[in-house]
């Protein structure tokens, strides 16, 4: 397991109206930066076991807590958390390095915003990479309303919106356990649960399968929402139909290369037309569950420094998408 001592030490930069706490290694390797977006409930430690791979492999590697996480701000209106903010605050990071385009991975929300940032500025993204979450189609309805009509009122992406607030003081309450319950592998299948799946998760009080990381390595997790709470980074799923409405005018396709990488375990599925909307992409599949780079942090390392070195002998052209 990793030791949380040998984890980079923050940076607050100050971006786009706001300030970013910003963990970064690998700055002698200035020219060749690759940013890392973390997920829900998440926090950049969850990408310790990628850093220091990244680094030796020659790159400057850029891992912001987004808004809302860790040290990072916290606006207060939930529309500070569109995809606008959230790309813009990367664009503006990209800009305090003095850099034109970057490489961006990002695993489970971080994959929707490292999609929305290649899809709003695509001058600045020369290469995409995706865990858990493949490209989301924009249909004819908002996503939150489809999902309200296929999975019901208490889907927690739809609770969260139609009941602001509710979830937040539940997981406020019960952090730690909340925490504990959620970072888990081989879970036991079962039938689904009826109630709302993370109020349920932050009331259990006996956790299904194995533990994802160490005590040691949850507590950088439990300590971070323990200062923070979860609104912040709840306020993300508030914003799903404005992103939905933002991204209307927008050329869907990504069109620079891509790597997708999918827990074969995961509950999240696969895309069956990922194609259609990432020409690009190269699919890799892992055999665990959600929490790809922290379940099997050798594989990922592995399938990202293949991806990035096929990109180099190739000879990727930084702004493809513009």
């Amino acid at each position: 397991m990793f030791d949380p001592a040998d984890f980079p030490a923050p940076t607050l930069v100050p971006v786009n109206g706001v300030e970013l706490e910003v963990f970064e290694a690998g700055r002698e390797n200035a020219g060749k930066p690759i940013v890392l977006c973390h997920g829900w409930p998440e926090h950049a430690f969850s990408w310790r076991h990628q850093v220091p791979a990244l680094a030796a492999a020659g790159y400057h590697v850029i891992v912001p807590n987004q808004r809302g996480y860790g040290g990072s701000s916290r606006p207060a209106e939930v529309t500070d958390y569109d995809i606008e903010h959230l790309s813009g605050d990367l664009v503006a990071l990209l800009d305090h390095y003095g850099y034109a385009d970057a490489t961006f991975v990002g695993h489970d929300w971080g994959a929707f915003v490292v999609w929305g940032l290649t899809l709003l500025h695509p001058n600045r993204v020369n290469g995409v990479a995706a865990l858990s979450l493949p490209y989301q189609e924009r249909g004819e309805l908002p996503w939150i309303e489809s999902m309200e009509a296929v999975l019901g009122a208490d889907f927690y992406f739809v609770h969260f919106n139609r009941q602001p607030g509710v979830a937040d003081a539940v997981l406020d309450e019960h952090t730690a356990q909340f925490l504990c319950n959620v970072f888990r592998k081989n879970q036991p299948p079962g039938p689904p649960r009826p109630g709302m799946a993370m109020i349920e998760l932050a009331r259990a009080a006996t956790p299904l399968g194995e533990p994802v990381m160490s005590d040691r390595e949850l507590a950088v997790f439990v300590s971070a929402f323990e200062s923070t709470g979860f609104t912040g980074s709840i306020d993300w799923y508030r914003n799903l139909d404005r992103n939905w409405r933002l991204l209307a005018g927008v050329d869907p396709v990504i069109r620079q290369p891509a790597l997708m990488i999918y827990g074969d375990r995961d509950t999240i599925p696969r895309s069956g037309r990922l194609t259609e909307f990432v020409p690009g992409v190269e699919v890799v599949g892992l055999d665990c569950g959600h929490w790809i780079q922290q379940e099997k942090p050798d594989e990922t390392n592995q399938a990202i420094l293949a991806w990035l070195a096929r990109r180099a002998a190739v000879g990727s052209v930084p702004g493809a998408g513009a």
